[in-house]
């Protein structure tokens, strides 16, 4: 078993969260885990290898403003996302 390790890079904040926004709309409700392609530093890239990553939602009334944003399309989720991101968290097991 590997660890958990917390995402903190503003970049890679920026793609999770739009990952998480574009999962949330397809899956109509509030995901707990996002796959994203795996960063390979070199050579070929292999599409098919993803990493997994946990999303933590610190407050049960900030998730049920997400999930009501859901319905309203990815504007309104993506600005929902915005405003409370500090309270959504990213993790890698590693």
């Amino acid at each position: 078993m590997g660890n958990r390790v917390m995402i903190t890079d503003p970049e890679k904040l920026t793609l999770l969260y739009e990952r998480f926004r574009d999962v949330c709309l397809v899956e109509k409700e509030v995901w707990k885990e996002i796959f994203m392609p795996r960063e390979v530093a070199q050579g070929p890239v292999r599409t098919n290898l993803q990493d997994l990553y946990d999303v933590v939602i610190d407050d049960p009334a900030i998730e049920d403003t997400l999930e009501a944003n859901i319905p309203l399309g990815a504007a309104a989720l993506g600005a929902a996302i915005q405003e409370y991101r500090r309270h959504i968290s990213f993790f890698r097991n590693s």
